[in-house]
């Protein structure tokens, strides 16, 4: 069982920067593709991007291209998401998810673990 925290939301203003992190409990974490998704009330959860065990590979939602990015340490078994030029239909709550299939799937099914959320608004 992988436990999943996320930490770094918060409040920023249009054009501003936040890094959201998720630390993982389990050793194996090194083995997991993991990624990050968001969710706004009333929507279907959204992937974000993605990134495999070995971050050789990556992936991203077209929206987030060229102002995200998402790495991994896996000596820290955390993984992170470094939101650059912030807008306000970023906003939403992100989530962390592990999974054990080993590619960079976007669909929510695809991933056997998930963290509990971090709010992150944008304002205007």
């Amino acid at each position: 069982q992988v436990q999943l925290v996320e930490s770094g939301g918060g409040l920023v203003q249009t054009g501003g920067s936040l890094r959201l992190s998720c630390a993982a409990s389990e050793r194996t974490f090194s083995s997991h593709t993991m990624a990050w998704f968001r969710q706004t009330p009333g929507a279907d959860r959204e992937f974000v991007a993605a990134i495999t065990w070995s971050a050789g590979s990556t992936k991203y939602v077209d929206s987030v291209k060229g102002r995200f990015t998402i790495s991994r340490d896996n000596a820290k078994n955390t993984v992170y998401l470094q939101m650059n030029s912030l807008k306000p239909e970023d906003t939403a709550v992100y989530y962390c998810a592990a999974g054990t299939t080993g590619w960079l799937y976007t669909q929510t099914y695809k991933y056997d673990y998930w963290g509990q959320g971090t709010q992150v608004t944008v304002s205007s």
